[in-house]
């Protein structure tokens, strides 16, 4: 029956059926030949959805639409660019700024990209950058808003896994996250400084600059604090906090900046349940086959399988990485973690993985895929904003996929990295 399940999954696939449908069918398939009854599927459907917590991926999403309507992200890029702009490739640093500190409010590398990129590229381009280059900046950057709390993808995990602290992930999610812009602005730094075209604009900043613009961008970046703040304190949950959040991005767009208005509501309303229902069917189809490998005790059957070939847990967390990365250039992110996630449960286990750890790096290694061909969905939101083919991307992009690749093999070596913060708050 493994092999059925195999061959069916590859099968569908290669024919070149969206992913969420190649699960829901290869679950069908295996229940049809063992005799099941079908009932099996709407019930796991059902209770693969039944998770409080996921009620936080639709708000953050809604949040994130509002603020982006609001004129909150060109103020996060005004402020950025105040910081590094006028340095000789300082676009590309403010691409990464703004990546990272627009992770703290959407949680999701898709409206990352699609928001920085759709500001940020044409401005690129203007001055004189690559459009190759710009596109592979705004699209590699856009990963950390995976990392980086609130993190869309911990909370996918936290509600598959069900035995982890999604507190304690956003918590483990801000060195990686920081790490990994870093690590971006020193490789456009070492890399592409002289590539990047001499400043256009002439104004420099002044230190007076910087408290005007900060105070213009402050209620976007105080919103991070409020969500992770809020739920540290024990003031709400994580599924509270996203729709406070919905609550605050709404007040500040359309009270205080003004910039959001009742007409554009149903459009931005239309674009969340869109994203929403997405993403939430391929957390439904994913549901009874993760059913179905768990009867099969493929997990189980995996586990064994590595453990027979060493046990140098060095090794296992090298070829289990291997792995990751391999799934996430293929499989969408949220069908990836939630049906490879219980099949390497048991792993983790053997070799005493905090669980926190295991989230992050596992959660990580899966969205580097995002920027990854044939199936990286930024390349590909990135390609249609800046109109270069995915070739020229694939190019720009590959030096920032593997800076990435050296921050999960960071993190998932040296775990003291991510469970620092988590651990000075008992998680």
């Amino acid at each position: 029956m493994v092999l059925i399940i195999a061959i069916s999954f590859l099968l569908i696939m290669i024919l070149g059926v969206p992913v969420v449908f190649v699960i829901g069918l290869t679950a069908l398939i295996y229940m049809l030949i063992a005799g099941l009854p079908l009932e099996l599927i709407p019930q796991r459907m059902f209770v693969g959805m039944n998770a409080f917590v996921l009620m936080a991926v639709p708000f953050f999403i809604l949040a994130g639409n509002l603020m982006n309507a609001g004129g909150l992200t060109s103020r996060l890029i005004r402020f950025a660019y105040i910081l590094v702009g006028t340095l000789r490739g300082g676009l590309a640093y403010v691409n990464v700024i703004a990546s990272m500190i627009f992770a703290g409010i959407t949680g999701a590398a898709t409206a990352d990209t699609s928001s920085i990129g759709s500001i940020l590229i044409p401005e690129m381009e203007k001055e004189g950058y690559n459009l190759s280059f710009s596109a592979a900046v705004t699209a590699a950057s856009s990963t950390i808003g995976g990392i980086i709390p609130p993190s869309l993808p911990f909370i996918i995990y936290a509600a598959t896994v069900g035995n982890v602290s999604v507190a304690g992930l956003f918590l483990g999610g801000i060195i990686p996250g920081i790490m990994i812009g870093l690590f971006q602005m020193g490789l456009i730094r070492l890399f592409y400084k002289k590539k990047c075209p001499p400043v256009i604009k002439q104004e420099r900043s002044s230190l007076a600059d910087i408290p005007r613009e900060a105070g213009d961008a402050i209620l976007a970046l105080i919103m991070p604090i409020i969500i992770v703040g809020g739920i540290l304190s024990g003031l709400f949950t994580p599924t509270e906090a996203s729709a406070i959040a919905c609550i605050y991005a709404f007040v500040v767009s359309f009270f205080v900046y003004k910039e959001l208005t009742i007409s554009e509501l149903p459009k931005i309303l239309l674009h969340t349940a869109i994203t929403t229902g997405a993403c939430f069917m391929i957390v439904a189809a994913a549901a009874p086959f993760g059913w179905v490998l768990t009867a099969e005790m493929i997990p189980l059957k995996l586990t064994n399988a590595i453990l027979s070939l060493t046990n140098n847990p060095h090794i296992i967390l090298l070829l289990v990485l291997l792995l990751l990365l391999f799934i996430g250039t293929f499989m969408e992110t949220i069908a990836a973690i939630i049906v490879v996630a219980p099949v390497l449960l048991p792993l983790a286990a053997k070799l005493g993985l905090n669980p926190i750890h295991f989230g992050l790096f596992f959660c990580f290694a899966i969205y580097i895929g995002l920027a990854t061909p044939p199936v990286g969905i930024c390349l590909y939101i990135a390609c249609s904003i800046s109109g270069v083919s995915l070739e020229q991307i694939t190019r720009a992009i590959l030096p920032f996929i593997m800076v990435s690749i050296i921050v999960l093999f960071i993190i998932t070596y040296f775990p003291s990295f991510v469970l620092f913060i988590p651990g000075l708050f008992g998680r």
